[in-house]
């Protein structure tokens, strides 16, 4: 795991600067700081989700979202928006994470096996409670829920490895499906739940028929994908904007006036939420961004209770893919000088010595490498999800799994495809993030845009995929025409686990 450097007290003393002689290492680019932006109190807020008996299926959504190790490393790490770099012996790991972002998948790649086995955990939780014969689980709206939640959990298996197995009974195993059954199967259980999930406004942490039509909007969108076509079937893109009007024309949901509201600590129930991980410091633990990103003596900044890990950040391209007034961009990252609660710069007095910036933690959007030797404080980090003073590792910030921003985008994409139309929604979200209308689209501008709107919201690889960009080149990651790594490889553990049954796993083609 990460060779943790202890926070070094800073005392009165004086202590040299170690000055570099070529500056061309560290290209600053024409940015300020951005912190402090909003700064939000240590209070809690928190709803609590209903006591309907289905918590411990739709609690599994915590797990491998929003932390290290799972699914949100391999649908992050894997793209040209985020990156773990090696700092010297720390973020090694054996190479995983270097592996990861630069396409050199294999079997053990970072990330893979928690993916996997966060999915399968929600699944089983699911099977036992529709098996169930408890009144509370038995109702048709309760196994509507349930119905929908395994289809979501298995919408991310069909997605990142394809060729899964499709268990619906608890301890009943099954031979491994091909792509297109595992997508026909979430098609036709979302179908099959809508007309028993609620109509109205979703309760906390739960699902309602408006979920199912999001989660059908990206399902439909990716259909070409997940199919295997060679071209997107106009069909696809109908049933993409029909699931997608669903939502909007439900008149449950809005944008919230502003970008920020949206994942702030306090966006319990914000007005575009439509299925989100309920992630709270005491009822919901999981979330650790501010551990995972920002730099060890970051602790001080915010008062963190635990040092932070310093591992991910974000590619210079993609930080200045935003235009400079862009609300979101001041959302999403944290870059320049760093201080602690009294204004006081912040120091790294292990710092690297080819580093200009000396000890001063200077978050810069430029990296000098991927490995072996990154600069400890290179980097836009990842602020979307905003920290409280006082932070515990575990945040209360909620998770959008599904939200009226990404519905737009995808109707608006599937309006693209069909017909060249789309400006209207995607105008509306550039509109919330103060920057100015758009008069045209390409298949470049509105994958630019998505990428801008859901930065870290886990969904990059599925559309760099989608958008057949996936083997271009980008930062610190050569340019490669390997289909078969649209998928990643079946984890060996899991492999390993089923050999010698009657059903055993057989790896994705190509590894």
């Amino acid at each position: 795991m990460k060779n943790i450097w202890k926070l070094v007290s800073v005392m009165a003393a004086t202590f040299t600067v170690v000055a570099c002689t070529d500056l061309d290492e560290e290209l600053k680019g024409d940015f300020t700081s951005t912190f402090p932006t909003t700064q939000f109190g240590s209070n809690n807020v928190n709803k609590p989700t209903p006591n309907d008996g289905l918590g411990g299926a739709f609690s599994r959504v915590l797990n491998g979202t929003a932390n290290h190790g799972s699914w949100f490393s391999v649908q992050e790490v894997s793209t040209d928006e985020a990156v773990i770099t090696q700092k010297g012996g720390d973020w090694f790991d054996g190479g995983i994470w270097l592996r990861m972002h630069r396409h050199q998948f294999d079997p053990q790649v970072g990330g893979i096996n928690g993916a996997w086995g966060d999915s399968y955990g929600g699944i089983t939780q699911c099977n036992a409670l529709l098996a169930s014969t408890d009144p509370q689980v038995s109702t048709p709206a309760a196994k509507a829920q349930l119905r929908f939640l395994r289809a979501y959990f298995y919408w991310r298996l069909l997605d990142v490895f394809g060729r899964v197995k499709i268990t619906t009974q608890p301890l009943v195993d099954v031979a491994q499906s091909p792509r297109i059954d595992v997508y026909n199967f979430v098609r036709t259980e979302l179908l099959a739940a809508i007309p028993d999930l609620p109509s109205g406004k979703q309760e906390y942490g739960r699902a309602n028929r408006y979920a199912a039509y999001a989660l059908l909007s990206r399902l439909y969108l990716n259909a070409k994908v997940y199919k295997g076509l060679a071209n997107h079937d106009p069909a696809d893109l109908d049933l993409a904007i029909a699931a997608a009007d669903e939502v909007i024309n439900s008149g449950l949901y809005s944008l919230d006036t502003e970008y920020k509201d949206v994942f702030d600590p306090d966006n319990v129930e914000a007005l575009e939420h439509i299925f989100v991980a309920p992630f709270d410091e005491n009822t919901g633990g999981g979330m650790n961004f501010a551990q995972m990103t920002l730099h060890y003596p970051s602790q001080l900044t915010y008062d963190l209770r635990d040092q932070p890990w310093n591992g991910y950040s974000t590619l210079e391209e993609f930080y200045n893919s935003y235009d400079a007034n862009d609300k979101r961009k001041v959302q999403n990252f944290i870059v320049g000088p760093q201080y602690d609660l009294n204004g006081t710069p912040i120091l790294d007095l292990a710092f690297d010595p080819d580093d200009p910036d000396g000890a001063p933690i200077n978050y810069t959007p430029a990296i000098n490498q991927l490995a072996p030797s990154g600069s400890r404080q290179a980097g836009a980090r990842l602020g979307k999800f905003n920290f409280k003073i006082g932070q515990i590792p575990d945040q209360d910030n909620d998770f959008p799994l599904l939200r009226l921003g990404e519905v737009l985008l995808n109707k608006a994409e599937a309006q693209f495809r069909k017909d060249g139309s789309g400006l209207t929604e995607i105008n509306q979200l550039r509109t919330r993030a103060g920057v100015s209308a758009l008069g045209t689209l390409t298949e470049g501008v509105i994958l630019a845009e998505r990428g801008r709107e859901l930065f870290q919201e886990g969904l990059r690889r599925t559309d760099l995929i989608r958008f057949g960009v996936w083997g271009n080149a980008w930062w610190e990651k050569a340019a490669h025409a390997d289909a078969h790594k649209i998928l990643m490889p079946i984890p060996i553990e899991q492999i390993n686990a089923t050999a010698g049954t009657p059903f055993p796993l057989s790896q994705n083609p190509g590894y």
